[in-house]
């Protein structure tokens, strides 16, 4: 199992885009007993990607609550490092 900052970077090579909520979602199953994963904890790893160069913004919208959801991306370079880095 890798670590969960690891399978959040890694959860974007594989969709088009997420925002927190749906990586939250997505790793539930396999990561849901972890204490990192909620919501501030993964908006901080995913800032991080953004902040190393390998995710990048493509939309931000308000969820049903009225709480902002900022969109990202594994742009072709970023995705391509991090799957040199993060095998499968």
């Amino acid at each position: 199992m890798k670590p969960l900052n690891y399978a959040i970077l890694k959860h974007f090579t594989k969709v088009k885009e997420a925002c927190a909520d749906d990586v939250i979602e997505a790793l539930k199953g396999e990561y849901g007993h972890y204490k990192a994963l909620k919501k501030p904890a993964v908006i901080e790893a995913i800032m991080t990607g953004e902040a190393n160069g390998l995710l990048e913004e493509t939309r931000f919208d308000l969820d049903e609550k009225g709480e902002l959801r900022v969109y990202y991306r594994a742009h072709e370079e970023g995705a391509a490092t991090i799957n040199s880095y993060i095998p499968d």
